[in-house]
């Protein structure tokens, strides 16, 4: 069972910027495909950014290209997620995800952690 913890959420003011970590235990971090989400209160949960096994061609949606970075370092089982120019609108629960070879599902979850961004 794969166990995924997220932390570095807060409170930033707009324009600010946050690093999101999430490390992942109890599995093969190097064969995921990891994925961060987010959900805004009274929203559904929507993908924000993913990152294939090896690192590469990391897939972002459209609105947060050029803003948000992710990443993943393999030896210490950890994906990150760097915002930055962070807006009011970016205010959510962050959530990383992994999805197995096996499956292609994201099919384990973290915490979440809070992000809030003030005007």
């Amino acid at each position: 069972q794969v166990q995924l913890v997220e932390s570095g959420g807060g409170l930033v003011q707009a324009g600010g910027s946050l690093r999101l970590s999430c490390a992942a235990s109890g599995g093969s971090f190097s064969t995921y495909r990891m994925g961060w989400f987010r959900q805004a209160p009274g929203k559904e949960r929507e993908f924000v950014a993913s990152i294939r096994e090896n690192g590469v061609n990391p897939s972002y949606v459209d609105s947060m290209k050029g803003r948000f970075t992710i990443s993943r370092d393999n030896a210490k089982n950890t994906v990150y997620l760097q915002m930055n120019n962070l807006k009011p609108e970016d205010t959510a629960v962050y959530y990383c995800a992994a999805a197995p070879l096996s499956t292609m599902k994201y099919d384990y979850w973290g915490q979440g952690t809070q992000v809030t961004v003030s005007s």
